[in-house]
């Protein structure tokens, strides 16, 4: 059965390594958020670094995740000083899954606090896009698929929760997704 893979783009105010207590309150609240969505029904993993410390996102060894990239609009740093971006990539059983773990608990509690920490950008901050089995996405796989859907919108190759589909490509609605009165863009 295909998994649905999910990648999350964001760029931050301030850089990682800046000390100031908004910076340091999103770091410390994005790790316990990561642990609680690790335990989450419907996770199967995320990309994580072999030995990456904070901001050291593009010198870190990804493993089968690929090597690290980003948007080709960021154009903030990319050493450990100066990078001021925050992203995912996941492996997730199915769109359900992946929405309540994003829209319930503390991802909700820290989603409602987002432009406190991530500029406005007008480009998506998540895609989707499923994957078979066995396979592992990479950075780049995200990459391309975000930008893809920036400028095409969804299609079955990149696509939202708001305009999601199935694993065959059908345009799929699951209730609670997608729906006017969730505000989920």
């Amino acid at each position: 059965m295909p998994h649905l893979a999910l990648y999350t783009f964001g760029v931050l105010k301030s850089p990682l390594a800046d000390p100031a207590p908004l910076t340091r309150e999103f770091y410390d609240i994005g790790e316990a958020v990561y642990r609680k969505i690790s335990q989450r029904p419907g996770y199967l993993a995320r990309a994580e670094a072999a030995d990456g410390d904070r901001g050291m996102l593009f010198e870190a060894d990804w493993g089968a995740w690929g090597e690290f990239a980003v948007p080709t609009w960021y154009d903030k740093g990319h050493t450990v000083e100066t990078t001021a971006l925050a992203t995912t990539l996941s492996l997730w059983t199915d769109l359900r899954s992946a929405f309540d773990a994003i829209y319930t608990g503390p991802h909700r509690e820290a989603l409602n606090r987002r432009y406190d920490w991530f500029e406005r950008t007008g480009h998506a901050n998540h895609v989707f896009w499923w994957v078979s089995d066995d396979l592992i996405p990479t950075w780049r796989d995200g990459v391309s698929r975000l930008e893809h859907l920036h400028d095409h919108g969804s299609a079955p190759h990149a696509f939202t929760f708001h305009d999601s589909f199935a694993p065959d490509g059908t345009p799929t609605r699951i209730k609670g997704i997608g729906q006017k009165s969730d505000h989920v863009r």
